[in-house]
């Protein structure tokens, strides 16, 4: 069954993906039993020290999402944010992400350049439905006969245009062509959702992005029987931080790190994630 199949069969369970930014962290969440890896943005812009602000190029995303699509065996969606520029930019994108692997796409209806939702004041600026749905149509030309889901996203709860308005968006996106529907909030309870997902009307699966809104949990996502998919989308990013700033801290603090060694992953551990053994495995068969 391909993710597409998965997504939009309605038979196949929650898919529970979550954030990563380099192959390392993909393999980690594989090996926590996620569904997907989502190649977030936000994630990526933070690790090169960034603003999540169309500041990252297409390139660099491009590159870390086709590094994961190596690393594990799970589906990699990617976020292309605004898709970097206009439909013929999307076709372009589009293009690029099949053939590097992605499983699925995601495009957002902001306009380029774009600020990240969950900031406080950010600049929550929409293109037209129109224009967007001209994106989802060059978006699905641009994928052919590949299995890749075109996801939706629209941001018009983030923007506080009210629940009509996203509703009629995410409907017009489904007329041009869309496999799912994110649906973002900031709100810090899932009711604006809960309000969203009970309006819905449309065969559609959506999208979920809990992170402003945790209490609400996958029994409760999956007993509305509307979702398709949920995705933790910076969870691994801030707990990289918080152990950053933790181990840094306790060897500044004690001149040394013979504190912090019990509570860190041994060398060997490392080993293990960098495929190692097999590496030597190859060696003992092949070098001559």
């Amino acid at each position: 069954m391909t993710f597409r199949q998965a997504l939009c069969g309605g038979d196949s369970g929650l898919v529970r993906a979550i954030g990563a930014h380099h192959p390392l962290g993909a393999r980690l969440a594989e090996e926590a039993g996620f569904d997907a890896i989502w190649a977030s943005g936000f994630e990526l812009s933070a690790a090169y020290g960034l603003p999540d602000a169309s500041l990252i190029t297409m390139t660099q995303h491009l590159e870390a999402t086709r590094a994961m699509v190596a690393a594990v065996a799970i589906p990699v969606v990617a976020d292309l944010d605004t898709g970097f520029g206009n439909a013929i930019n999307v076709m372009h994108a589009v293009d690029a992400y099949r053939r590097a692997g992605a499983a699925a796409v995601v495009i957002e209806d902001k306009r380029f350049p774009k600020d990240t939702s969950l900031l406080a004041g950010g600049r929550q600026e929409l293109v037209s439905a129109a224009a967007f749905a001209g994106k989802i149509e060059a978006a699905i030309a641009a994928r052919g006969d590949d299995e890749m889901a075109i996801i939706a996203r629209t941001e018009a709860l983030i923007a506080g245009r009210g629940q009509a308005e996203a509703k009629a968006r995410a409907e017009a996106y489904v007329a041009a062509g869309a496999d799912a529907i994110l649906v973002h909030s900031k709100a810090r309870t899932p009711d604006e959702i809960l309000a969203f997902v009970a309006a819905w009307e449309r065969d559609t699966p959506l999208v979920v992005v809990p992170t402003a809104y945790p209490q609400l949990g996958e029994g409760e996502i999956a007993a509305l029987g509307k979702i398709g998919m949920v995705i933790y989308g910076n969870h691994g990013l801030r707990a990289m931080v918080t152990a950053l700033e933790t181990t840094f801290a306790r060897i500044r603090r004690d001149g040394g790190a013979h504190n912090v060694e019990r509570d860190i992953a041994p060398v060997d551990r490392v080993f293990d994630l960098q495929g190692v053994p097999r590496m030597k495995a190859a060696e003992k068969k092949f070098l001559r």
